[in-house]
């Protein structure tokens, strides 16, 4: 049985995701990938139980919930250290003092009144019943309770508890263990939802799987999907508890077979479908509830999009895309995900072996092809993606403007070319038609009136006298089309079927696809690219039948990305359970009228270390201000006016060197930006980023200063 989406692309892919020949042999013990921190399977299955029973309490949006411990939303009021320390020692000095004052007379007998109306006559004499030791010991025992009385309030005035606990707990509290302690009805790997509705039976082999150390998390996600499609009417339960029998952990498999990663660098925990990216600081700027904690993203937030900016060598790829592409990746293998990754050929975005589908533009060994037209095959459609990706950038930036004279020219032409060809032209043949070539013209026109087409043939008309106009965009078209008529891309883009094209139309189903772009030569080229990728992702998603399938676009660079149709894709993208990663090296990649669309089209947006002061001043306006306490401190010399108040005066002067003074302090509430432009382009370590969230569900988390190195 095929988990959620797993299955082939029902028609829309070019050239499905290759699966192996036959059912992946799962050996006794499989071999286990290196053992990344939060899933260190053992082969008695006690470490993946740990893991998988380890406490995850709900927690505010960003925060890794793993092992959490939540915080108090306030901070406490705390004791400075030199003052709480003092006042300690002054207090046990006080206590000593009348402790000595007492026992040698200084403060009278009165203290011994109690002890006097409380004890017998008969118990104070040498000759008492007692004796003379039981004497020593009533008198003694008195004196103590008297000591243990100062002791305790000289404690509670030094405050000797918080003391204890600040200073002496920690150096002897061990390191706590993850709670693992849970009941057969609360145990994940009991697999209780399952028994409950009659499948006790696959239940039972699930948790001797987990036990004996052949399940793993992405095994454990993987299945979980797969019981939801149970849920949901998609699969039925004897198919599901067929596959679970049969193959136990590695029921489901993704279509690729595989079961993991080949390598993870960063921490993930499969059952929340978080990736830590580092800590939050603990810093007065940040909310005291996220402080010291970890800081993770998963589809929840990826939902609404982010982006990232950071001058170059901050760490945009290495912290923040390259965590992200392994999560989703991990995410397809357990058939949640859909994941395009797209970059420089050589940026570091994950190894080969990770992903289904790579695509090396302009790579002659690259075994997969882009479809240039997106899989689609409505004339309209193709032309509106595809102006999009050649002239989108040269478009009124204003929000709202359009590119429909850039479409309508495209539309004019691929119509017919279909119509005749049953394809869409080549990148030669459509540089071609759009330059004006005569000879091709004629024979897209022959081809119509054979084939009676008077519609498509009026369309070729007014193609034809739109050319002889001045200010004819089918000129700038043929000209961007140029750039990829290059030899470097010479048998790339092929609709004749000789190749094995990658559409985005795929994206209804798990797959993993890395598109490397030619950058180095070719940066004009790749940017049109990108713009490209980026149209036809929210254009395929928006149409996709699985949207219980979270698809996300990962773009390293979005340097002349950005347009208007690109910031009302991304407006889209949350409805249809997808998001965008984007990264820039300054906003000024962005053309100035889309800065502010494009971080309000955002929900998640990140200013690494580095950033320029007017970078910093577009964050410091979409994260707009907050009320917050100000203390102004005023101080006021005093006048003495009396002969011994001047003498004292004049003997505080000569000691401290400076003036007797009155200290006024006035405390008013102001509304100041939450992070100034200063503060993001000056204030922010390397290797540290500010970040703001906000999940699918609307609630959001305030800028926080994260450690991405932690």
């Amino acid at each position: 049985m095929d988990s959620d989406g797993t299955q082939d692309a029902r028609g829309t892919h070019a050239s499905p995701v290759p699966r192996p020949a036959g059912p992946p042999e799962v050996p006794a013990m499989p071999p286990r990938p290196p053992r990344a921190p939060g899933m260190p399977p053992l082969p008695d299955g006690s470490a993946f139980l740990t893991w998988l029973r380890a406490p995850r309490p709900d927690a505010a949006p960003g925060v890794w919930r793993f092992g959490h411990r939540p915080r108090p939303a306030e901070e406490p009021e705390e004791i400075p250290t030199r003052q709480l320390l003092s006042g300690a020692l002054i207090a046990f000095l006080v206590g000593w003092l009348i402790w000595s004052l007492l026992q040698n007379g200084y403060l009278g007998t009165w203290w011994w009144v109690p002890f006097d109306l409380i004890v017998p006559d008969a118990w104070r004499g040498g000759d008492s019943d007692l004796g003379e030791t039981g004497t020593f010991v009533v008198y003694q025992g008195y004196e103590l309770l008297v000591a243990l009385g100062i002791m305790v309030g000289a404690a509670r005035l030094g405050r000797w508890g918080e003391v204890w606990r600040r200073f002496v707990t920690p150096r002897f509290r061990r390191p706590e263990a993850q709670e693992t302690r849970t009941t057969p009805e609360d145990d994940p790997a009991q697999w209780n939802e399952l028994r409950a509705a009659g499948a006790a039976d696959a239940a039972e082999r699930l948790t001797a799987d987990a036990r004996t150390g052949l399940m793993r998390d992405v095994d454990h996600a993987r299945i979980l999907r797969a019981w939801q499609g149970v849920r949901t009417g998609r699969h039925s339960l004897a198919t599901f508890t067929g596959a679970v029998l049969k193959d136990g952990a590695a029921a489901c498999l993704h279509p690729s077979g595989e079961r993991d990663l080949p390598a993870r660098l960063a921490r993930h925990d499969l059952v929340t479908g978080q990736v830590r990216l580092g800590t939050t600081v603990d810093d007065a700027r940040n909310p005291y509830a996220y402080r010291g904690t970890g800081l993770a993203l998963g589809p929840d937030l990826l939902g609404t999009s982010l982006v990232a900016v950071g001058p170059a060598g901050s760490g945009k790829t290495g912290t923040v895309v390259r965590p992200l592409a392994e999560s989703l990746c991990l995410h397809a293998l357990a058939g949640r995900a859909a994941v395009v990754v797209v970059g420089a050929a050589g940026a570091g975005l994950g190894p080969a072996d990770a992903y289904d589908v790579v695509v090396r533009i302009g790579n002659q060994d690259s075994e997969y092809d882009l479809d240039l037209y997106g899989g689609s095959t409505d004339p309209d459609e193709a032309a509106a993606v595809l102006a999009e990706a050649l002239v989108g950038d040269l478009a009124d930036p204003h929000p709202g403007s359009d590119s429909r004279r850039s479409t309508t020219v495209l539309a004019q032409l691929l119509g017919p070319f279909r119509a005749v060809h049953g394809r869409f032209p080549s990148v030669p043949e459509l540089r071609q038609l759009l330059d004006g070539a005569p000879g091709p013209f004629a024979a897209l026109r022959q081809g119509l009136q054979e084939a009676g087409q008077e519609s498509l043939l009026r369309e070729l008309d007014a193609r034809e006298r739109q050319m002889e106009q001045p200010g004819d965009v089918g000129g700038v078209l043929g000209d961007r089309v140029a750039l990829l008529d290059r030899p470097a891309f010479a048998g790339f883009f092929d609709t004749s079927g000789q190749s094995r094209p990658f559409t985005l139309k795929a994206l209804d189903h798990p797959v993993r696809v890395r598109i490397d772009l030619p950058q180095r030569g070719h940066a004009d080229a790749s940017k049109m690219l990108a713009r490209l990728v980026l149209a036809q992702f929210t254009a395929s998603v928006a149409v996709r039948e699985d949207r219980s399938l979270f698809a996300c676009l990962l773009l390293d660079d979005a340097t002349g990305v950005v347009t208007p149709e690109a910031v009302r894709g991304i407006q889209r993208l949350r409805s249809g359970n997808a998001g965008v990663v984007l990264t820039l090296r300054t906003l000024d990649d962005v053309a100035r009228p889309l800065r502010g669309p494009l971080l309000g089209a955002t929900g998640c947006r990140m200013a690494l270390s580095g950033l320029t002061p007017w970078d910093g001043q577009d964050f410091a306006e979409v994260w707009g201000k907050e009320w917050t306490e100000a203390r102004d401190v005023t101080d006021r010399q005093i006048i003495a006016e009396t002969p011994a108040g001047k003498a004292v005066h004049m003997l505080r002067r000569v000691i401290t060197g400076k003036a007797p003074t009155a200290r006024a302090v006035t405390v008013r509430q102001v509304e100041r930006e939450r992070w100034s432009a200063s503060e993001l382009a000056h204030g922010v370590p390397a290797g540290h980023a500010v970040l703001s969230l906000t999940d699918v569900k609307g609630e959001h988390a305030p800028p926080l200063l994260v450690d991405l190195r932690g």
